[in-house]
């Protein structure tokens, strides 16, 4: 009996340390396994330390801080039409020359465009004509002036009748009336021929600049016959431009003639340009419901070009606190603003979640963020385009 006892036990020793080691052994059930997650989430990514460096990834915190509140406005730079002539044929006749190309700086007097018309050459004959009318009417009037003196002397000698020295007073001052007469014919033939800008008897009529500028346009072209008043080049004095703004009704209230405005163009990401409201529409317009706004843009540096398209920024309120971030920050994922919150691992690398943000005004710079962060969050301020990237990448890999 007693082996008996010791055989059983030993033989539940063995089995005590046989179930821990088929325990260890056996596979785990479905609902025990939990496979660890190779990311940190969908809207977050890790990076090393060595991965900010490379991708130049720095944060700061995102600011509270006093905004004016703003409307961005679609608007389009056009010539300033106070400085901007529009030429075109004085008369009807054939382009034999033209002496410009679109682009080209002019000065003021400089030729445009040479035309020769037969109306030139008529202008330039009534010219002769009127002028040869008045020597004629010259030397008529100095013949009877003559006459009257010497029948004045006659009558002072009583050698001839008052009647005579009378008759002699009288074709003098005909004669005077008819000079008269003839000199104003000859001005307006010469108004005439100043107007058409015809100089010589070959009827060539030649177009020049009335401005220093720019030439905008040019529809002369070589060897075609164009009617009076017919388009031929078009001159403008760019170092001032005009800022034309179709504003929404909601805005009407907010813009008044000498307010202060800035402006962005695609030609220059992320740089403000300023400019001074000119005039504000009477009325809204009945087809856009919207208000016609000109500013005028200071344009002597030469870098913006009429027909631009801009993107005014329209101050529509006091100033609140927001939270602002640098422009820098922000980077489309998904056709969506996102900035990226950054929690630092105390190594150099850190762990970037995405966040879709919604904006409100962007100028110098800087955007106001109106839901999305609060102040005081960590935000990538440079790099966020690293950030982005390595995003897309871990996306292509899951798939």
């Amino acid at each position: 009996m007693k082996s008996r006892a010791v055989f059983l036990r030993r033989i539940a020793g063995i089995a005590m340390i046989a179930f821990p080691l088929y325990a260890c052994r056996r596979a785990p059930s479905s609902s025990e396994t939990k496979k660890p997650d190779p990311t940190p989430g969908a809207d977050a990514i890790v990076f090393s330390g060595a991965q900010v460096q490379h991708g130049g990834v720095q944060w700061a915190p995102a600011v509270a801080t006093d905004v004016t509140p703003s409307a961005e406005v679609s608007a389009e730079l056009v010539p300033d039409e106070d400085r901007t002539s529009r030429l075109g044929a004085p008369v009807e006749g054939r382009i034999i020359k033209v002496h410009v190309r679109a682009g080209d700086l002019v000065s003021r007097d400089q030729a445009l465009v040479t035309l020769r018309s037969p109306e030139a050459s008529t202008a330039r004959a009534e010219v002769d004509k009127s002028v040869a009318e008045v020597r004629s009417r010259e030397a008529s009037l100095e013949y009877v002036r003559a006459a009257r003196e010497r029948a004045e002397r006659l009558l002072d000698a009583k050698a001839a009748a008052r009647q005579e020295v009378e008759r002699a007073r009288s074709d003098e001052e005909g004669a005077r009336s008819a000079l008269r007469q003839a000199q104003s014919e000859s001005e307006r033939a010469r108004a005439g021929m100043t107007s058409i800008g015809s100089a010589a008897i070959s009827g060539e009529v030649t177009l020049r600049s009335p401005i220093s500028g720019v030439v905008l346009s040019r529809e002369a072209t070589p060897g075609s016959v164009v009617d009076s008043g017919a388009p031929l080049v078009t001159v403008t004095d760019s170092r001032t431009l005009w800022l034309e703004i179709s504003a929404s009704e909601r805005l009407s209230g907010a813009i008044r003639p000498g307010q202060r405005i800035t402006f962005t163009v695609p030609a220059f990401p992320g740089e403000a340009f300023p400019a001074t409201v000119r005039s504000v529409g009477g009325a809204l317009d009945a087809k856009t419901r919207t208000l016609p706004v000109q500013a005028v843009v200071d344009n002597r540096a030469g870098r913006l070009k009429p027909r631009m398209f801009a993107t005014a920024l329209i101050e529509a309120g006091p100033k609140a606190k927001a939270v602002v971030v640098p422009d820098t920050a922000i980077v489309l994922v998904d056709e969506k603003p996102v900035v990226f919150v950054v929690t630092p691992d105390g190594s150099g690398g850190a762990r970037f979640e995405k966040r879709e943000v919604e904006l409100g005004n962007r100028s110098s710079g800087r955007a106001a963020i109106l839901r999305g962060i609060k102040a005081g969050e960590l935000v990538v301020r440079e790099g966020a385009f690293a950030v982005k990237s390595q995003f897309e990448r871990s996306k292509m890999t899951e798939g």
